[in-house]
């Protein structure tokens, strides 16, 4: 899920520690991570990288920080949904749409927080997806959110009634799957960079995905003397 990196528009709750401009300098870091950990997984499964992107028109923000061999897919939430889905929702669902219209067996949406998720985890969800039979497969995060849910159908009510940007999002998606009888299989959790403490922890941790550019960034600010929190 690709948010076009912008200043003052871009990881706003890392600012404080970081200012807007060093905020969307590690977003589109993120960016690059992201993706190209995604092309990392494709080389042991049948996996293809996409950026859902929004809004519509910020390509031009959104193609330089994409590992290469990644496409894209508007997610803008502009579509017909139940009412219930509403907000990200819609971009969640929209996304998951568009690419299993590609035709694709399964898709899944992936946060872009998340640079140094363990390359594994994503072969993990493909292949959990690929077997036969529809299910649902969720990695949470310790926030109380998810860092990826992967369906085999776009089911729109994984998306309904869900109070975004809150502990409750993985809990409330667990409940959803429940009250449709859809199997849902749970990965280990992993860590979102959202606010000055995962930030703190992301320049400590040297485990997971290598995250160069994310690394670097880090690296430029330490440098200079800029904002990096300990």
């Amino acid at each position: 899920m690709a948010k076009a990196p912008r200043s003052g528009r871009s990881k706003t709750r890392l600012c404080p520690p970081l200012s807007p401009d060093q905020a969307a300098r590690l977003s589109a870091a993120f960016l690059r991570d992201t993706t190209a950990n995604i092309l990392e997984a494709a080389r042991t499964a049948p996996i293809a990288a996409y950026a859902a992107y929004a809004p519509r028109g910020a390509e031009a923000l959104v193609i330089p920080n994409l590992a290469r061999g990644t496409q894209l897919v508007p997610a803008d939430g502009d579509i017909p949904a139940p009412p219930a889905v509403e907000g990200f929702g819609r971009c969640l669902l929209q996304a998951v749409g568009s690419m299993l219209a590609e035709g694709h067996a399964a898709a899944c949406v992936l946060s872009a927080d998340i640079p140094t998720l363990p390359t594994r985890r994503l072969v993990q969800a493909a292949r959990i997806l690929l077997a036969p039979g529809d299910r649902a497969v969720v990695g949470a995060c310790d926030d109380g959110g998810y860092y990826i849910l992967g369906l085999k159908q776009a089911h729109a009510r994984l998306f309904a009634d869900i109070a975004w940007s809150t502990d409750t999002v993985a809990a409330a998606t667990r409940a959803r799957a429940r009250e449709i009888g859809l199997d849902l299989v749970e990965l280990e959790p992993w860590f979102d960079v959202d606010d000055a403490a995962a930030l703190a922890r992301l320049s400590a941790d040297r485990t997971g995905f290598a995250a160069p550019a994310t690394r670097a960034v880090l690296a430029r600010l330490a440098e200079t003397s800029e904002a990096v929190p300990a």
